[in-house]
């Protein structure tokens, strides 16, 4: 009986130490994961932030076909609701 109980908490301890060894492992790579993600996340902003610079007057000349009307109906709007808005009263100190 002392034998198999010997065994047993061998094989326990064995276990524990897999376990915690397992667990540094794991917490130690996830760090490591963590700080090329950080990096690769910071990398990528800075390329498609140069990258969209780059693009965005391409896409603001292709959309302008599109825009130009839209523009044009939000101006005469405007000068609708401008022209037909009453005077503002400017009261003179004395």
């Amino acid at each position: 009986m002392f034998f198999l109980t010997s065994l047993v908490v061998l094989a326990v301890g064995f276990w524990l130490v897999f376990a915690v060894v397992g667990t540094v492992l794991k917490l130690v790579f996830g760090i490591i994961g963590g700080m090329f993600s950080l990096v690769a996340t910071i990398l990528g902003a800075a390329i498609g932030g140069v990258a969209m610079l780059a693009v965005a007057p391409v896409i603001a000349l292709a959309l302008l076909p599109v825009l130009l009307p839209v523009g044009l109906l939000a101006l005469i709007v405007w000068a609708i609701a401008r022209a037909t808005r009453k005077p503002d009263v400017v009261v003179m100190p004395r």
